[in-house]
């Protein structure tokens, strides 16, 4: 990613992922290229491409200035809905429940109840109340996005995996261990079927799946998924990105159960490392790292 002669307005985006040479990366190279083109056009492409990435504050400058030059309501909500997934990826959750609400709000009014759009704000909003711990709202919402959904989607469509993803964390967190497993594996016979093996959405599924079986003391399978959803996330991003330090977080929480104290404590610390230099200082999700490296340490 580069400017083009120096113009700040001006960017050159080459989505090119590691092995240029492997044809599985190739492969996913192109889907992801895909996906993002079909998302979104123009700058808002560039917004989406930095948010992916980790790269929140070149997205803050995108989407300062996108809302700005908005002329219809539905500009407006979709500038609203991507800085509100912007702030939630920050951990600003006032912030980005505010921006969702404005765009939600927008789109009711001028989209159908069925629009696929409807269905994300649904959902992200959803994703939100999940990291504020309300678990009753965020289910009400997630379920929402999935209703809509259904409706309107294939059966084996990427988003419907997406719904099936987020409501199955919810339920784990609500100790709800039964239906968290089945709405794992309807997302993950999805995305088996239509994703390359090294999408992030795959590292997504056995990322959910490993935690799954971490909350329920099944600490072998637990590190056979978090391993693979490393694998995955080793190979295709950057190595300061978050989603690598929640691999190796919970890859050590779960060495400590198993009594491998030292990796355990390895595990930990790239994890931290990797948030504090990534993540604003004031990222809820720093201070969880914090703790479970101290966890770890007080097990060692």
């Amino acid at each position: 990613m580069k400017q083009i002669n120096g113009n700040s307005r001006l960017w050159q985006v080459n989505l090119i992922l590691t092995d240029a040479n492997d044809p599985e990366i190739h492969t996913l190279t192109e889907c992801m290229r895909e996906e993002i083109y079909s998302e979104a056009k123009g700058w808002d492409r560039l917004g989406v491409f930095f948010i992916k990435f980790g790269n929140f504050d070149k997205a803050q400058e995108v989407y300062d200035i996108l809302l700005g030059e908005t002329t219809t309501d539905e500009e407006k909500a979709l500038m609203h809905h991507r800085l509100g997934i912007l702030k939630n990826s920050q951990g600003r959750y006032t912030e980005a429940m505010n921006y969702l609400e404005q765009s939600i709000e927008i789109r009711k009014k001028v989209l159908s109840s069925t629009d696929r759009d409807l269905a994300s704000s649904y959902d992200n909003i959803g994703l939100v109340y999940k990291n504020t711990g309300d678990y009753s709202n965020a289910l009400s919402f997630h379920q929402n996005a999935l209703e809509i959904r259904q409706k309107t989607l294939p059966p084996n469509h990427r988003d419907l995996a997406t719904s099936y993803n987020n409501i199955a964390l919810v339920y784990s967190h609500m100790n709800d261990y039964s239906n968290a497993m089945s709405f794992h594996q309807k997302a993950a016979e999805i995305r088996m079927n239509i994703l390359p093996s090294y999408h992030p959405d795959m590292a997504s599924s056995y990322n959910s799946i490993g935690s799954f079986f971490e909350n329920t003391g099944d600490y072998s399978n637990a590190l056979l998924f978090h391993q693979k959803a490393l694998e995955i996330r080793e190979k295709i991003l950057p190595s300061n990105h978050s989603s690598l330090a929640a691999s190796y977080g919970h890859i050590g929480i779960v060495l400590s159960e198993l009594g491998e104290h030292e990796k355990a404590v390895l595990h930990c610390e790239q994890a931290l490392n990797i948030v504090e230099n990534s993540l604003p200082a004031n990222h809820p999700h720093i201070q969880v790292y914090r703790d479970n490296l101290e966890y770890v340490k007080s097990k060692s």
